[in-house]
């Protein structure tokens, strides 16, 4: 599993990506833990996306593709579609350029992601994600006002931008045996993979996605991107109908299997975030952790990189999953 010519990005759009954030993304903490090492038999290695500007690694893919824009895309604006953190990731990458943003966001959505994305001077347009489609209402946008549409995963800047994670976590904390990645559309899991690929090449990749939305699961054992109605699970940000045109061809030729995990999973890992290493983690966030954790994924003897991909979750949601479940 290498990286070929026809993929839409390669490791030398990772390392520009990495030069171009620089000072301005956080190079995020690598953190470890004794309890998860012997509750799981490895070495594990949290990358932990959480505290990164914003919240969540999507800052990364965000600043990347808005600093590459041309004077009249500056002028113009941008546009984006986000259950909240690459809406906040763009807003706030936006402020910093100089580039005003437009986000459209599911009614439903966390309201500190929605109060974030405001608070970082972007219009927030609303729809209903169960009944209008997020795309096409964005793409209609971008042509009426004459904006730029930078979706939050299916684009070679965002997914570059996204690989410095996996670069980072591998220069900080050596070589992996498995990396394991939280899965959305594809664009954290895709950039991860090029990057890992390249600076570690026996490196297992393995995606993780919620049980109730496993599109990119059906899709590799398919060899087509299947497209799913729009799951119900707590992990918001993983609440994709498919993958991109651009993230399938990653997936498939560099990703070496994909595991699903339940919500109740997701709560234990955010207990044990919490309890064990005092970080508030969001839903999303926890996936590729659950995956370990609960065993889904065995892992004992090995070196594993494990991505915490977001910490913006309601804080009265986050107490009342912590301290009744699922059921919250």
């Amino acid at each position: 599993m290498t990286s070929s010519p026809s993929l839409a990005i390669c490791y030398d759009d990772v390392a520009a990506a990495h030069q171009r954030i620089a000072g301005i993304a956080h190079r995020t903490p690598v953190l470890t833990s004794s309890t998860a090492d012997d509750a799981t038999g490895a070495h594990l290695f949290f990358k932990c996306e959480n505290v990164q500007r914003m919240g969540a690694f999507k800052f990364r893919g965000a600043y990347n593709a808005i600093a590459q824009f041309s004077p009249a895309q500056r002028a113009a604006g941008v546009i984006a579609y986000s259950s909240g953190n690459h809406a906040q990731a763009i807003a706030l990458a936006g402020r910093l350029l100089g580039v005003s943003a437009t986000i459209v966001m599911p009614e439903d959505a966390p309201a500190i992601k929605i109060a974030a994305t405001r608070g970082y001077g972007a219009e927030v347009v609303l729809y209903d994600r169960y009944t209008e489609d997020r795309e096409a209402l964005g793409q209609r946008l971008a042509t009426e006002h004459g904006l730029t549409l930078i979706p939050p995963y299916n684009h070679p800047h965002v997914m570059a931008g996204q690989g410095t994670v996996a670069k980072e976590l591998i220069e900080d904390a050596g070589p992996l045996d498995t990396l394991v990645v939280c899965l959305g559309g594809g664009g954290l899991l895709s950039g991860c993979a090029v990057a890992a690929k390249a600076l570690n090449p026996a490196c297992r990749i393995i995606g993780v996605e919620p049980e109730a939305g496993n599109d990119a699961q059906q899709s590799l054992r398919a060899g087509r991107i299947v497209h799913i109605d729009t799951p119900r699970t707590i992990a918001d940000g993983a609440q994709t109908q498919h993958l991109g045109e651009l993230t399938f061809p990653v997936l498939q030729a560099l990703v070496d299997d994909i595991v699903t995990v339940s919500d109740a999973e997701l709560v234990e890992a955010m207990r044990f975030f919490a309890s064990r290493m005092k970080l508030v983690v969001e839903p999303t966030g926890c996936l590729a952790a659950a995956a370990v954790l609960s065993g889904k994924l065995a892992v004992p003897g090995q070196r594993v990189g494990v991505v915490v991909s977001g910490g913006n979750v309601d804080l009265a949601r986050y107490a009342a999953l912590l301290e009744n479940g699922v059921a919250a």
